[in-house]
């Protein structure tokens, strides 16, 4: 079963590359991930898993590629006013550039770089006990981006299906920064 959804996973991932040709995406050299990253957008085809208090609403902290191909990712989830850390290792599948984690249902991804290495684009495809999902995650090196950036994003995510209603600038919210600068466990 978990082979057939990493099929289907990475099918629509790699489909959602091949439609949407004239993105500016190009996957991302996983040598330039390491290091502080920044939340801007996250839009999702399911409003309720991004918006406030949803399970898929996170905030990056950091990124390190691991010696065995893996991305750890550090995190911060606000919920009921309050911020909270974790952190994930997603495994690189068979696929280049493809990987895989075990949150809030199974989930295969692809990091795109957009406009340069300071910006990339996760393009996520969810497997929960419902129903797939499609899920975008804008990040940055710094807390905020040009309006023209954000535009692009927006344009981006509609022409995955994603529409304004499920587009949410996290430049508006709390994502949680009190924490930063402390070290990677």
């Amino acid at each position: 079963m978990k082979l057939l959804l990493l099929c289907l996973g990475l099918i629509l991932v790699c489909a959602q590359q091949e439609e949407n040709s004239d993105v500016p995406l190009r996957n991302f050299d996983i040598s330039k991930i390491s290091g502080e990253w920044y939340s801007i957008f996250v839009a999702s085809d399911i409003k309720e898993k991004v918006e406030e208090d949803g399970s898929m609403r996170i905030f990056v902290e950091n990124i390190q590629p691991l010696d065995n191909s893996s991305l750890y990712f550090k995190f911060q989830r606000k919920g009921n006013e309050e911020c909270s850390g974790f952190s994930l290792v997603a495994d690189k599948t068979e696929e280049d550039a493809i990987y895989s984690v075990i949150y809030d249902g199974y989930n295969v991804f692809r990091i795109n770089e957009f406009v340069n290495s300071n910006y990339i684009i996760i393009q996520l495809v969810n497997f929960s006990k419902n129903r797939p999902y499609q899920k975008l995650d804008f990040f940055a090196r710094e807390p905020d981006v040009s309006p023209e950036l954000k535009e692009e994003f927006v344009k981006i995510a509609q022409r995955q299906g994603i529409f304004e209603e499920k587009i949410f600038d996290l430049t508006q919210t709390d994502r949680c920064f009190p924490t930063r600068g402390s070290e990677v466990a």
